[in-house]
């Protein structure tokens, strides 16, 4: 059973063609997003609610609790061991992100010394880190897209995310985990909890989530980029292009 990935850059509609491709494949899904790992961190990191999901099992998705130790050589295990799981089953393992160093320290099977591997950017650490060639029966498809249109779709989402919800979710973050931790820092929470305090207002706090989500995304296009193995669509085309792949 051939594993699909499906990658682009955060904002680009993965979420969307991924389940309804589980739905036609009798497929599940695999989050390869960093910031989806953190139990508690939902509206925040945009992780597909449960009515989103639409009854497709997500796995990936609340691994640890912010602050807590997950490297790439964690999640690398996890993905491969779900895998399994999901093939053995007779299902197929759909692995849905934009955290480049997960997908390819999977597709190009990296390894990494010592027990407990290396952080994300951590490349010292690596043993094996080129993309000569797939080690495995992988199908990777990349959302294409152009500036405007994931710009659009970042403003988007972020005016959808600005709502008592998330003010919420922030406050319970911080009080339980407190405000110097790096998981709470490095997603958009920082904003949303000076706009909180009165250190910015709404519309300030709504520009710098966006542009820190822009940001994230030009920085996955560009580790994107170098990987020759992607099949690059556009999202209204992903769909066919997998079904026909999947039925052949």
């Amino acid at each position: 059973m051939r594993t699909l990935i499906i990658l682009g850059p955060t904002g680009s509609g993965k979420t969307g063609v991924s389940i309804k491709i589980a739905k036609t494949l009798n497929g599940e899904i695999i989050s390869a997003d960093s910031r989806a790992i953190y139990k508690g961190m939902d509206i925040g990191t945009a992780k597909p609610t449960i009515e989103e999901q639409q009854g497709i099992p997500h796995h990936g998705l609340d691994l640890v609790t912010p602050g807590e130790r997950f490297t790439v050589a964690d999640w690398k295990q996890y993905a491969e061991e779900t895998i399994d799981d999901i093939k053995a089953r007779g299902k197929v393992p759909i692995i849905v992100g934009g955290t480049g160093l997960y997908i390819d320290a999977l597709i190009y099977d990296y390894h990494f010394k010592g027990p407990t591997g290396a952080k994300i950017g951590d490349f010292e650490q690596k043993t094996c880190s080129d993309r000569n060639q797939i080690k495995g029966d992988y199908l990777v498809v990349g959302v294409k897209t152009t500036p405007e249109t994931l710009q659009a779709r970042l403003n988007k989402r972020i005016e959808q995310m600005f709502n008592p919800d998330l003010y919420n979710e922030t406050r319970k973050l911080v009080q339980k985990y407190g405000w110097d931790n790096g998981a709470m820092k490095s997603n958009i929470y920082e904003y949303v909890w000076k706009y909180l305090q009165g250190e910015l207002t709404l519309e300030e706090a709504k520009k710098k989530a966006f542009y820190k989500d822009w940001h994230l995304a030009k920085r996955q296009m560009t580790w994107f980029k170098r990987n020759p193995d992607i099949i690059w669509l556009e999202l209204e085309m992903i769909y066919s292009y997998v079904i026909e792949k999947y039925n052949n």
